[in-house]
């Protein structure tokens, strides 16, 4: 079987045995399980909030558990171990589980998002985000978002820091998605840092911008390479500037100017206008003559 293959096959059985416990040990607190092959067989680490209820009487349930996956699931030599959590409202998937039952149990989706947040970033989480998507209110579906804190939502944090949960809840008028992120408070993230305190800083001097290049390497780079560098340094600026182009060639044109006796001929838009110039002097005369004809006719009626 090719590799791709065995990748696929053992995500595929791995999560059917997850949704097989969660079935199994909803009422238990179920938290999630870690899956290891060896040698002797399959280990498998479960986390639950009452190991008493996954154990059982006499070790019942876990014997039934073992029987069950040696038959369904073709596990060799399965070896179940329980470990109790420590703080369950810093695990993502029983978080996840108590915030659905709330809802099936009838309490307001703001409510009950709002209180489990709470419980969260009181039990010391750097931060939470909770999302239900779904038909909360009407019908028409949609998603409600609360976050308190500090959240990683892509990178390598994201999936290796972050604690991811998720649950179905089953209402009238159709599931609601829950999903649930937390940051535990030991995470470290990659984007940390932490002032070191009474620090000895009396041999650091700060530099300013006016400091030059020569101050700052003085202590680090010696007179025969800065010799070296600025001898190589002509060269590279020759390879790398652009060659230049050649000038271009001006045209000169010969320009002949007219003799003093020469007429010159002037350009149609002057002539054009000095034309206008006479018409409107013609029209004034014109308008003043009229004018005087008129004045005399009114002293000769007189």
């Amino acid at each position: 079987m090719a590799d791709e293959q065995q990748f696929i096959r053992d995500g595929l059985q791995r999560s059917q045995i997850d949704e097989f416990f969660a079935d199994e040990l909803g009422r238990a607190g179920y938290g999630g399980m870690d899956v290891a092959k060896t040698p002797m067989g399959t280990q498998i680490v479960l986390k639950a909030e009452k190991p008493g209820m996954v154990i059982g009487k006499g070790g019942q349930n876990i014997r039934e558990l073992t029987s069950t996956l040696e038959a369904e699931f073709d596990l060799d030599d399965p070896q179940i171990d329980v470990q109790e959590v420590d703080e369950p409202d810093l695990n993502a998937r029983i978080v996840a589980d108590r915030l659905a039952n709330a809802l099936e149990r009838g309490w307001y989706f703001r409510k009950a998002g709002h209180t489990t947040i709470e419980r969260i970033m009181d039990a010391g989480a750097l931060g939470a985000e909770i999302i239900l998507s779904g038909k909360v209110t009407g019908a028409r579906a949609r998603n409600e978002k609360f976050s308190a804190g500090y959240i990683k939502h892509n990178g390598e944090p994201a999936s290796e820091i972050v604690d991811f949960g998720q649950a179905v809840s089953v209402m009238k008028l159709g599931t609601i998605g829950v999903n649930v992120k937390i940051i535990p408070p030991d995470a470290e993230l990659p984007d940390d840092f932490q002032v070191a305190e009474g620090a000895d800083t009396s041999g650091l001097q700060p530099t300013t911008e006016e400091d030059g290049i020569d101050e700052l390497i003085a202590d680090d780079v010696d007179e025969e390479t800065v010799e070296e560098l600025a001898a190589e340094a002509p060269d590279e600026a020759a390879a790398e500037s652009p060659p230049e182009e050649p000038p271009e060639a001006v045209v000169e044109e010969d320009v002949q100017t007219p003799a003093p006796d020469e007429e010159v001929e002037v350009p149609a838009e002057e002539t054009v206008e000095e034309e206008l110039e006479e018409l409107d002097e013609d029209i004034e005369a014109e308008a003043e003559a009229l004018l005087e004809d008129m004045d005399a006719g009114e002293g000769d009626d007189e």
